[in-house]
């Protein structure tokens, strides 16, 4: 099932907010709301679609700073990341004083997530991949029928996620990215938590870290 992909960067931070869209149902998911809740609610109205999930990759502010407000205004579930980053999770709130994200607040998920399981919005099915390295319960996104990735901050356009914050471990983000992202292909596009997209391809051959 083809999907929709808008990419609206948000915050200081130029988080990339990904709005994935079923073509066939007009059902949307958020993926990583990192801030300004409103502007991404008036860019959710301009699409004229419905929400119906938020996804979330890890539990840095930057990426999940709006989830709660826009749950509870928009009474949407939100799906992940993995309970590997439940301290994160629970220090949102902090997190946003610190780093200037007045949106951001704590939050119970509506379903924690583990490797290879599946999240559906409209007829799109998405595949989860738990790759660390970042943070402990960092996820990715798969949408096998588009071949396109939704990878956070694990890797960017020839470089990769940070491992120096809580819980990275510079040596698990590497193995992630080889054993779990560069297997699925080198036509494989993604877009990362930050910056241009990518393909796994030009990652392979030009990424220095890799």
């Amino acid at each position: 099932m083809a999907v929709i992909t808008h990419v609206l960067p948000v915050t200081s931070f130029q988080q990339n907010c990904s709005i994935l869209i079923c073509e066939q149902t007009g059902a949307a998911a958020i993926v990583d709301p990192g801030g300004e809740p409103l502007r991404l609610q008036e860019f959710l109205r301009s699409l004229e679609v419905f929400p119906v999930t938020i996804l979330l990759t890890h539990a840095h502010v930057d990426h999940a700073g709006a989830a709660a407000v826009l749950a509870e205004r928009l009474r949407l579930p939100i799906h992940g990341p993995h309970i590997g980053d439940r301290f994160l999770v629970r220090s949102l709130r902090l997190q946003g004083i610190l780093l200037s994200i007045p949106s951001a607040r704590s939050f119970r998920p509506t379903r924690w997530l583990r490797h290879e399981d599946t999240v559906r919005f409209g007829k799109v099915e998405l595949q989860v991949l738990h790759c660390p390295g970042h943070t402990p319960g960092h996820v990715v996104f798969f949408d096998a029928d588009s071949r396109l990735a939704f990878v956070g901050d694990v890797v960017f356009r020839e470089g990769i996620g940070r491992s120096d914050l809580p819980g990275g471990r510079r040596r698990i983000l590497l193995r992630s990215i080889h054993e779990r992202l560069l297997p699925l292909g080198d036509d494989v596009r993604f877009v990362a938590g930050h910056g241009p997209m990518s393909t796994l391809g030009w990652e392979r051959n030009h990424n220095p870290f890799l």
